[in-house]
């Protein structure tokens, strides 16, 4: 063995081996925590964690197959992007490529061992153990893999082999639940998008214009304190916000001069068209969308439309999309008008804080002003595409 090995041991706090009682006890309580979670990322943590003290390693990672993309990824920590390495990659890429589980004692001794990753890290792997999990139909989506065994012995053995497959086949289903529902929900948020940037393109918007909104909408969500999962609903939610749109004569809609009153009532008419478009819906994202759609132009102090509502009587999807939708409208060019310069925004934004807008949260899009920028500035619109399909 090589020398670091004491080192490496006098540096980790060992562990003894579960007990059948233990270990049964253990499982049961992942077994709990992982069947009440649909996030893929989420489940992937807690099954790493399960496996981590069930074979008594110090590190213990749970990696997916992305077929498409020819890499394996992995979630190892709430809050932070995906892993992602090629699919061929060090002894877990072997795991996968070959089918078989694997089990080395001594890693810079087996040549199916990358140590780049070590040398990036400083991190000194001992031994290493990879198993391939297998779906319902047996084919292989991932690997766990358990790096450093950190009992007295330092050795993992077949027994923790058949550990870390109990733990695959008891959270398993649960993963491969959770990637089906992940996947029927990316599916329906490329169908949002999709809707919400035809909607706009009738009125010579761009698909720039609702992934602004959107980005918009999570930085104002994020800043009033909603949970992350609402985060994220509206932030597919909000793109929806015109879709009523769709509704509107284009004699309307794309009229460059200024609407009478008659066409004005009906251009406003956009807001109940797209809720009634959305609000027979069951699912969560597009419940919300309807509400967005349908309160996106109320104003805080009631004079808005299509219900005059004031204050929070307004949903808070509303309040938040009413900010992201004129902050870029104002500063995009129009049919109707030229984009507004920054300056003679933000005066307006300070002038509507507590008559147009929520108080609260024209407090937070000034304290997260370079956030809104850096995103107006990644989603610019390209004026040259613009030209090309309006000739």
């Amino acid at each position: 063995m090589h020398d670091y090995n004491n080192e490496f041991e006098e540096k980790m706090t060992l562990r003894k081996e579960l007990s059948p009682d233990e270990l049964l006890k253990l499982i049961f309580d992942y077994v709990a925590k992982i069947s009440n979670e649909k996030q893929v990322d989420a489940i992937l943590v807690l099954m790493a964690d399960m496996g981590r003290e069930m074979v008594v390693s110090d590190r213990c990672t749970l990696w997916l197959l992305d077929e498409i993309n020819n890499e394996l990824w992995t979630k190892v920590a709430h809050g932070i992007p995906p892993i992602r390495i090629p699919v061929n990659s060090g002894v877990v890429g072997y795991a996968i490529n070959s089918g078989e589980a694997v089990i080395i004692n001594d890693a810079y001794s087996d040549e199916r061992f990358n140590p780049e990753v070590d040398r990036k890290t400083g991190y000194k792997t001992k031994n290493i153990m990879a198993l391939p999990i297998r779906n319902n139909e047996g084919d292989i989506i991932g690997a766990y893999q358990a790096i450093n065994k950190v009992t007295p012995e330092g050795l993992f053995t077949e027994k923790d082999l058949e550990h870390i497959a109990l733990a695959a086949s008891y959270s398993g289903k649960a993963l491969e639940s959770a990637m089906l529902y992940q996947e029927i929900e990316d599916t329906q948020k490329e169908i949002i998008f999709t809707m919400a940037e035809v909607g706009e393109s009738r009125s010579k918007e761009t698909g720039n214009h609702v992934k602004r909104v959107a980005e918009y909408s999570r930085i104002l969500a994020e800043g009033i304190g909603l949970d992350e999962r609402e985060v994220e609903v509206l932030r597919m939610a909000s793109p929806m916000h015109d879709i009523g749109k769709i509704g509107i004569p284009d004699a309307i809609l794309k009229k460059p001069g200024k609407l009478t009153d008659h066409e004005f009532d009906i251009m406003k008419s956009h807001s109940r068209l797209g809720y009634d478009m959305l609000k027979g819906s069951r699912r969560t994202i597009l419940k919300s969308a309807a509400i967005v759609a349908h309160e996106h132009h109320e104003k805080y102090n009631g004079r808005g439309y299509p219900n005059a509502i004031s204050g929070e009587n307004i949903h808070v999807y509303g309040r938040i999309t009413a900010v992201a939708d004129v902050f870029d409208a104002l500063g995009s060019d129009r049919v109707y008008k030229a984009a507004w310069p920054l300056e003679r925004i933000v005066n307006l934004f300070k002038e509507e804080r507590g008559q147009h807008f929520d108080p609260k949260l024209i407090d937070v899009f000034f304290h997260r002003f370079d956030e809104i920028l850096a995103i107006r500035d990644y989603f610019q619109d390209d004026i040259s595409n613009e030209a090309n399909t309006d000739g």
